[in-house]
């Protein structure tokens, strides 16, 4: 009568673990997802925005929204107008009717532009905004991958949860160590995509340095990306431990029964 408690005690304690992964797993995807689609990567603090806009009048936000607009131009406009900067979008915060005839406004909007799929990839020169310069390989890689890092992360978890649902149908923990093997590679990714905006912004500003009277930050939506990585260790632990000792248990309890 032992061993049937014994058996059934095993299946609660994996069971506990298996729903504890795959919670972890989905609110690290969702993390995941929701600092993909946002803009606050990083944002500039600037003391006077509406001031430093109506200076230049209306040719900052239109430089900034230009097909054309090289690093060194939007990055300008980051600064003077609380700019914030995502994965895929870039905005300043600009008065609503800004002309160079009317006083500062207090009534300010938010305009954004998205960056192309070829902006993702475009080269990083050496001294922004000087084509001549030569390419800074270092910067150049390191935008590419915290563009294509997230994706990578995402697409192995999607993939964790098809394998784990195949076990569910198997009812097999033996798959749940592939899942929890991918699990373990997108923190990697996610934990490599952090580390590679870090090094990005502080490259970037090494050759641009903040003006005396902005602050620059990380911002909430490079905080979740930041919590998305442990989580997604955590369940990959979960997912292997679970897997593991589920079959060395498996296998001791057929040796005994041989026995």
């Amino acid at each position: 009568p032992s061993v049937p408690t014994k058996g059934a005690m095993m299946d609660n304690r994996f069971a506990t673990a298996l729903v504890i992964a795959c919670v972890l797993s989905l609110i690290s995807t969702i993390y995941m997802a929701a600092s993909i689609g946002t803009d606050f990567w990083y944002e500039y603090h600037t003391l006077s925005p509406a001031e430093n806009v109506s200076e230049a009048g209306r040719s900052i936000w239109e430089e900034f929204v230009s097909k054309d607009a090289d690093e060194k131009t939007y990055t300008d406009a980051l600064f003077r107008c609380n700019g914030t900067v995502g994965l895929w979008r870039r905005c300043i915060t600009v008065p609503k009717n800004s002309h160079w005839y009317s006083p500062p406004e207090t009534d300010m909007t938010t305009n954004c532009i998205s960056f192309s799929l070829s902006d993702q990839f475009v080269e990083k020169y050496i001294e922004p905004g000087n084509h001549n310069s030569g390419t800074d390989l270092n910067r150049t890689y390191l935008w590419r991958l915290q563009f294509l890092l997230p994706f990578v992360s995402i697409g192995l978890m999607c993939f964790g949860a098809l394998i784990g649902l195949c076990a569910c149908a198997c009812r097999s923990l033996y798959p749940a160590i592939a899942t929890g093997v991918l699990h373990f590679l997108a923190g990697l990714c996610t934990l490599g995509l952090v580390g590679c905006y870090v090094a990005g912004i502080e490259l970037l500003h090494k050759k641009l340095p903040l003006p005396e009277d902005v602050r620059g930050e990380f911002g909430w939506s490079f905080c979740l990306a930041c919590v998305s990585a442990p989580l997604q260790f955590m369940a990959a632990a979960l997912f292997i431990w679970a897997a593991r000792t589920n079959r060395k248990e498996f296998t001791l309890l057929k040796a005994y029964r041989v026995a």
